[in-house]
């Protein structure tokens, strides 16, 4: 009888996670379509624009990171050379020297990244570890620095285009921002889709094998170094897919796209998301893209802000925002998520008082290095002082240390709240 009952929670199980994965899909394919209804500005826009670019490339790279344990420094040679695939094309469209629809271009960019990934990738994947993280960082500076000496990279002033110039399909042009947006939109949902649907057969599961244990899988007859070599390939395509949009959304590749900068976008996407789980580069991507356009509006020290929101989650969450999701599964399936908010209130309003005063240290230790020429006048939130004077300084140390102090206990009401509810989610199972 306990076989049997057991059998069917596993069904049941079973049976959820499946629909969950249908409503995970549903929301992913809905939400792009009425996001531009609820934020129609031409700002928010273009931030989406963006966001989309850079899911498809951090999707492109925890293929390496994520599932084959690649770590790569030069994944932006695949972007960019995909970039300059699209703009080349671009431009022999708008000379009349061939027909190409502008709504597929994206796909010259993935076979720019596969010509270049095959290339690149035979030499790079004979090893892994370390190795690997070296020789893809030194194909990275050598493509960059080629991009400086080879005409066809158009030097430092890169290559230019005009999208409008070409047509898509129906004759849409793309010249109006939310075209470009759906554009990019429709090639994310695809890439997304192609790229979950690759996890999960035989080859996905043979690039597990060969992240946890390389011996075993090479001990059963694969061989770690042509299934490294492949999900590269196959990971490059979408590298070249998102570098073809950013081209067709910016007309213009430079040396920028080549970059080591570019190199560690997805990196720092992919590990804030999450590697181990699909929807985590998604979010990355989307809270990097957060940082890189609404705060750098606001302030220059934005690169200084996303390198402490990446510390903190290599030391506090190195699981990443969609591991921090999934520990709630157990506990909000058995209906004690309510017991965490309280404590988490707590977290957030004492975190808020703490941010508020390291936002306010940086901006005034980086207003008197950058900007002193300007005076030790400044506007902060709102309200504008002269940090010449010690009262700003004093209240932003008591801001700190106040917010660390209230912090500090949250986080032990946060792991009292945890304890208790896994406690009884322990006990209640006992009982069954």
């Amino acid at each position: 009888m306990s076989d049997i009952k057991a059998i069917s929670i596993a069904e049941v199980d079973k049976g959820m996670s499946g629909i969950r994965r249908w409503v995970f899909w549903i929301i992913a394919v809905v939400a792009p379509l009425i996001l531009p209804l609820i934020f129609d500005s031409s700002y928010a826009i273009s931030m989406m624009s963006q966001m989309g670019i850079a899911i498809i490339f951090a999707l492109s790279y925890n293929m390496l990171l994520g599932n084959s344990g690649l770590l790569s420094f030069g994944h932006a040679v695949y972007f960019g050379l995909g970039g300059y695939f699209v703009i080349h094309a671009l431009n022999a469209i708008d000379a009349g020297k061939f027909y190409f629809p502008v709504t597929f271009l994206p796909l010259l960019g993935g076979l720019g990244g596969l010509i270049f990934g095959i290339s690149f990738g035979y030499v790079s994947t004979k090893r892994a570890g370390v190795t690997f993280a070296m020789i893809s960082m030194g194909i990275g500076e050598l493509m960059f620095a080629a991009s400086s000496v080879l005409p066809i990279f158009g030097g430092e002033a890169g290559v230019s285009s005009n999208r409008v110039t070409g047509t898509g399909l129906f004759g849409i042009n793309y010249g109006p921002p939310i075209q470009i947006y759906y554009l990019i939109a429709g090639w994310a949902m695809v890439s997304a889709l192609l790229i979950y649907a690759l996890s999960l057969t035989p080859l996905g599961r043979m690039v597990n094998a060969v992240r946890d244990n390389p011996e075993r899988a090479e001990f059963v007859g694969y061989n770690p170094q042509r299934v490294r070599f492949i999900i590269l390939a196959l990971s490059s395509i979408f590298a070249g897919i998102a570098g073809g949009l950013a081209a067709i959304n910016y007309e213009i590749v430079s040396q920028e796209y080549l970059s080591a900068n570019q190199s560690a976008m997805p990196l720092l996407m992919t590990y804030i998301g999450g590697t181990m789980h699909f929807f985590g580069p998604v979010l990355g991507a989307i809270l990097v893209t957060f940082l890189q356009v609404v705060v750098g509006v606001y302030t220059k020290a934005w690169p200084l802000y996303m390198g402490i929101v990446f510390m903190i989650m290599v030391l506090f969450a190195p699981q990443g925002l969609a591991g921090l999701i999934m520990q709630h599964q157990p506990i909000l399936r058995a209906g004690l998520g309510a017991r965490l908010i309280p404590s988490y209130l707590y977290a957030m309003v004492s975190g808020l008082i703490m941010l508020l005063g390291i936002i306010s240290l940086v901006e005034f230790i980086y207003h008197l290095s950058t900007e002193i020429h300007s005076g030790t006048e400044m506007t902060l939130f709102g309200i504008s002082f002269d940090i010449a004077s010690s009262f700003p300084w004093v209240i932003t140390i008591l801001l700190i240390a106040v917010g660390f102090f209230f912090f500090r206990r949250a986080c032990s009401a946060i792991s009292s709240s945890w304890n208790s509810a896994l406690a009884e989610i322990k006990g209640s199972e006992s009982h069954e």
